[in-house]
């Protein structure tokens, strides 16, 4: 018992992290598409978007801690000059010694997040991707290197435009396909585009490359 108390501490303190998956690839999605960095998939989320394509992070407790000098190891040894947070819902947890590490490797952050929990880290990149069934707090969307919406049906495109009026205006804005609906839904958001073009729309590259 006084083994897992002192974990569940190291756990909310960030010094380990229910670590899902890492690995080296290409940014699919967003302004960075078509760049290297190494991915970090922190397990965790109550979000709970129907359309998720990573349910397999939702509950930390399938997921083994991992302890950040660790973390921090693996991504040294993976070659990569920039590090990719994503989830789950990485700000579930405490970042800030974790970033804090790569920062003293040089390293350059980057955060996906949904924005519903409050911000923590250093970061170089923040990328919003609010949800309607958990909105962001409103502290992180002055924070906002870019905006990223998920498009499933016409009434997102509301929620978009709601966002988009509390970001900076140095936010890059982008709308993206739910990736089930592709096919319905690209025509519309290609027509809204030209529309509105602020934005940008946003394709999940990497599965049309077949990569991670």
């Amino acid at each position: 018992m006084q083994k897992e108390n002192m974990e569940k501490d190291i756990y909310k303190g960030g010094e380990m992290l229910p670590l899902v998956e890492a690995f080296y690839t290409i940014q699919g999605e967003g302004f960075h598409t078509g760049k290297a960095a190494y991915f970090l998939r922190i397990g965790g989320c109550d979000v709970g978007c129907s359309w998720c394509d990573t349910k397999f992070a939702w509950d930390p407790e399938l997921h083994e801690l991992t302890g950040i000098n660790d973390i921090l190891k693996g991504t040294l040894d993976s070659g990569a000059d920039s590090v990719v947070v994503t989830g789950g819902e990485p700000l579930t947890y405490k970042l800030d010694k974790l970033c804090a590490l790569f920062r003293k490797h040089g390293l350059k952050t980057f955060l996906e997040t949904s924005g519903a929990y409050p911000l923590s880290g250093d970061w170089d990149w923040i990328c919003l991707s609010p949800k309607q069934n958990m909105p962001p707090g409103d502290a992180i969307f002055a924070k906002a290197d870019e905006l990223k919406v998920i498009i499933q049906n016409e009434e997102d495109l509301d929620w978009a435009e709601n966002n988009a009026r509390r970001v900076p205006d140095s936010c890059r804005l982008f709308l993206q396909p739910e990736w089930s609906r592709y096919e319905k839904i690209i025509p519309r958001l290609v027509e809204y585009v030209k529309s509105y073009p602020k934005w940008n729309v946003s394709l999940q590259s990497h599965k049309f490359m077949h990569i991670p």
